[in-house]
């Protein structure tokens, strides 16, 4: 029986890195996000299914869910996240607004459509995508980080909730990847300066988070839920020097 997952976010960067290491676990991929792009980057991937859909609407998030989930539901992956960098007092309310409607409320509200399928299939897994944001202060994400914390909280409540119908609940915390989005923020300098803040002096990539959601998905970690694995090359436990 082929295994079948839904991604949030995934028309580039890390959600895009974990439908394509899916494909190639053999999975059917929903590929899902508001950029029509996705159906482009679909198209490359044996398997993958574009979806258009904006995770803010949870009317449309239900019903694209359901439509997939019609054959069978493995694997959710609430990837979907919106950035905006700002001091939290100039951070306008509509900004504010959709980064937890994208970044929250998507998750669970994805969540929440995927569990009756998990549980039709007997168990299956869920994973959120946390940050090293909830770890370590950074600059200008209060409202980002906030989101990043509260996934991370959602996660072990429904790794507890969801344990008794067998599905496991995890959740990722990246360093900083590389991305159309972090590109547009960070120079080479600044991926220079975080790699020499890596004890194990490097950059964190799309394909590293991508391995880590295939493991946490896969029989090898049948008896791991409710945590947030870190995969930032170390940053969050090098301190300042």
């Amino acid at each position: 029986m082929q295994k079948r997952a839904f991604v949030t976010g995934a028309a580039g960067g890390i959600g895009e890195a974990i439908a394509r290491r899916l494909a190639g676990q053999k999975y059917a991929v929903a590929m899902a996000d508001v950029n029509p792009q996705v159906a482009e980057v679909a198209a490359g991937i044996p398997g993958a299914v574009p979806v258009l859909l904006d995770v803010a609407d949870r009317t449309g998030l239900q019903r694209e869910i359901d439509a997939f989930a019609a054959e069978g539901l493995d694997l959710m992956v609430n990837n979907a996240v919106m950035f905006h960098y700002s001091r939290l007092i100039d951070t306008p309310a509509e900004v504010m607004d959709l980064m937890i409607d994208v970044g929250l409320k998507g998750a669970l509200w994805g969540t929440r459509a995927a569990t009756p399928h998990l549980i039709a299939r007997g168990g299956g897994c869920t994973l959120n995508l946390s940050s090293m944001a909830v770890y370590i202060a950074i600059r200008e994400t209060p409202v980002y980080s906030a989101i990043k914390g509260a996934l991370d909280a959602f996660t072990r409540q429904q790794a507890i909730e969801l344990a008794p119908f067998g599905i496991r609940v995890n959740a990722l915390a990246p360093g900083t990847v590389p991305t159309p989005a972090t590109n547009r923020r960070i120079d080479s300098d600044g991926w220079q300066l975080r790699q020499g803040r890596s004890p194990l002096r490097r950059v964190v990539t799309a394909d590293d988070i991508a391995g880590a959601a295939v493991f946490l998905a896969s029989d090898a970690a049948a008896s791991i839920t409710g945590i947030t694995l870190k995969v930032d090359a170390g940053t969050t436990i090098a301190g300042p020097g």
